[in-house]
């Protein structure tokens, strides 16, 4: 035998061997059947954390809620940028407060078959307001409580009525999940009424209380609640100037307050400023944005259990 011959043999073998045979079937290619695709959770936008904690609380995990005003800024103030106006434009649900609240959204086109107005069932009672001074907090600039008061929700009645406007929208986004939201929604409500009666048993002594806000945002926790109050524009991180100390003793030679009614912790100096024309400091959070700690209901329990320790 021919010795190169012999040597080349086992090449031709290996590749013969490594040859697909002409019939032979194509090898699979693995791909991703659509129902193997897990759909995003149908998105619901709001306008501040306390439509937020219904729209959460009434859900849970069937949707995404998202709150996009900054921790810093006032909701009601806040001016979102064209990101934030498109992801509200791209939701399943728009769970707007109304009464005023967000005043961007006057600027802009939304989809009106997605915009849920949380106050529309108490339009005609909401409360106009002729103040017409204007002043700055946070980075929104400045800006003026006139108009249509918007902190709806501290009504804790209203508040109800939000939640159940809450609960309307998202049983039409989900009408499969209509008995589990139903149920969520019920609890909730059971919190918020519990909270009304707590206040409504306040309010026999509230009544009796001349009081002094430090910002004009209690308009209807005193209509409801029988609360006598005026109002400065005093932020609790900021000691009041000459000229604010001016303005709250005039208001207190008619209006013989004890309390003042803060919105957030104020900073010792002004405990101290206030202290020394007769007047105590008692804190009730509206908590239209994200809270530091706890939530919305939280929030509200230590408002209500503060003001039960001022007026015992």
């Amino acid at each position: 035998m021919n010795i190169r011959t012999f040597s080349t043999l086992p090449l031709l073998i290996l590749l013969a061997a490594c040859k697909p045979a002409a019939d032979a079937p194509p090898a699979p290619v693995a791909v991703q059947t659509p129902a193997a695709i897990t759909p995003a959770k149908p998105q619901v936008l709001v306008a501040n954390y306390p439509l937020q904690y219904f729209a959460q609380r009434i859900a849970g995990d069937a949707v995404e809620v998202r709150f996009l005003a900054p921790k810093d800024e006032d909701p009601a103030f806040w001016q979102p940028d064209e990101a934030a106006v498109t992801a509200f434009q791209n939701a399943d649900i728009i769970l707007m407060n109304g009464a005023g609240y967000s005043k961007w959204a006057d600027k802009v086109t939304l989809p009106e078959s997605k915009v849920a107005d949380t106050s529309a069932a108490f339009a005609k009672s909401l409360i106009q307001v002729n103040e017409v001074s204007t002043h700055s907090h946070g980075p929104g600039g400045e800006h003026s409580h006139s108009g249509t008061a918007f902190t709806t929700w501290i009504d804790f009645k209203q508040a109800s009525l939000q939640a159940q406007a809450v609960r309307n929208a998202l049983q039409a986004l989900l009408p499969d999940s209509k008995d589990a939201l139903e149920t969520n929604f019920d609890g909730l409500k059971d919190d918020l009424d519990e909270l009304d009666r707590r206040m409504s048993d306040l309010s026999r002594r509230l009544v009796k209380q001349p009081l002094v806000a430090s910002h004009p945002v209690y308009h209807y926790l005193a209509r409801r609640y029988g609360m006598n109050v005026r109002s400065v524009l005093w932020e609790p991180e900021n000691v009041p100037d000459d000229k604010a100390m001016t303005d709250l003793t005039t208001i207190l030679s008619g209006h013989r307050a004890r309390w003042m009614i803060w919105e957030g912790e104020p900073v010792e100096e002004s405990v101290a400023k206030i202290a020394a024309v007769g007047l105590k400091s008692v804190i009730f959070d509206p908590c239209g944005n994200v809270p530091e700690s706890g939530d919305f209901i939280t929030v509200m329990k230590a408002n209500v259990e503060a003001l039960e320790k001022a007026f015992p």
